[in-house]
């Protein structure tokens, strides 16, 4: 292994994969950083402060040269949640949903741009590209166009395998499942299943802060409702762990805390930070930069939300550069 890893972190938010580099002791250059999200990329450049700071930049026609390029492509399309399907109908009506069709202009078919840059590296590529997305990239109209993908990176020269993995399999309590598709340059596949887990995952409560102010209570009837129910309009009491964060804490569906003295409120911005596996050193330095409008400062809920998580990321690099597996 070279002396520092060099990485391209394309849709790279809040920099998941560069912090758990940092965390397992891996030298590593960020060679660049694509981000959109002017208020993510803040957040980056405060957390990483003692390092090349990066603007806001488009991913189509760039042309670098990364040991490790890692690609979250924005899953909104393909989400259950989001908005799914085929770009058009046969009738050359737009629908709804988007899918990641090929030059359907969606977020989610950004992915796309990632197979361009490759291409576009000529005769060196990456070791290892490493896609994360959710669950549902795998079902239904979304299938083909991820079959697509594996096929287009084969072109390429890499092989790829992939595995639905969750982050309670990684030391943090969140119900987190999401499809990692790893390609390795060459004929060899990654293998999934000894990475390293941590099981039993730890409880909720320890990532909890201890006093939280009112602001977080839970006043709305429209998730007081909820309570109980099931569906898209529903509100979920968590206790031993939580479930998928997202980019909203304060609508359906939800998921709330019960109060000691009665009542429930929202997890706070920081807990969801600790929920994605970060720590209160880089939550700190992203929320000096992020001004809170309103009751919350959104921009640090939409950057955890966004996220993936970071100990997944600690254990695939685990195994692929120090050779650590359980």
């Amino acid at each position: 292994m070279q002396d520092k890893i060099q990485i391209l972190e394309l849709f790279g938010g809040i920099g998941s994969p560069r912090c758990a580099l940092r965390n397992i002791g891996v030298p590593t250059k960020s060679i660049d950083y694509v981000e959109i999200d002017e208020k993510a990329v803040a957040s980056y450049n405060a957390m990483f402060a003692n390092e090349l700071q990066y603007k806001t930049q488009s991913v189509v026609g760039w042309n670098l040269r990364p040991d490790i390029l890692v690609h979250g492509s924005p899953c909104q399309d393909m989400s259950i949640a989001g908005h799914q399907g085929k770009a058009t109908a046969e009738d050359g009506r737009i629908n709804r949903g988007k899918g990641a069709d090929k030059g359907s202009g969606t977020r989610s078919s950004l992915m796309w741009e990632t197979i361009h840059i490759i291409q576009n590296m000529g005769e060196w590529k990456p070791r290892y590209v490493i896609w994360e997305n959710v669950k549902n990239v795998l079902n239904g109209y979304n299938r083909k166009n991820f079959e697509q993908y594996i096929s287009e990176m084969k072109k390429l020269g890499y092989t790829s395998s992939y595995k639905v993995l969750n982050a309670r399999d990684f030391g943090l309590p969140q119900a987190r499942e999401r499809v990692f598709t790893i390609s390795t340059l060459g004929n060899k596949a990654f293998r999934f299943d000894d990475l390293i887990t941590t099981e039993p995952a730890s409880n909720l409560c320890d990532y909890l802060e201890k006093e939280v102010d009112s602001v977080y209570d839970v006043t709305q009837p429209s998730v007081l409702n909820a309570i109980g129910h099931s569906g898209i309009r529903r509100a979920t009491i968590i206790r031993d762990y939580a479930y998928t964060v997202t980019t909203r804490q304060d609508r359906t569906p939800a998921q709330i805390i019960e109060k000691p003295n009665g009542g429930y409120r929202y997890l706070t911005e920081l807990e969801c930070w600790r929920l994605q596996g970060y720590t209160d050193e880089d939550y700190k330095a992203a929320a000096a930069v992020q001004k809170k409008v309103g009751r919350y400062t959104m921009a640090l809920y939409k950057q955890a939300g966004n996220s993936i998580p970071v100990t997944i990321f600690e254990s695939i690099f685990r195994k692929m550069l120090l050779g650590e597996t359980k």
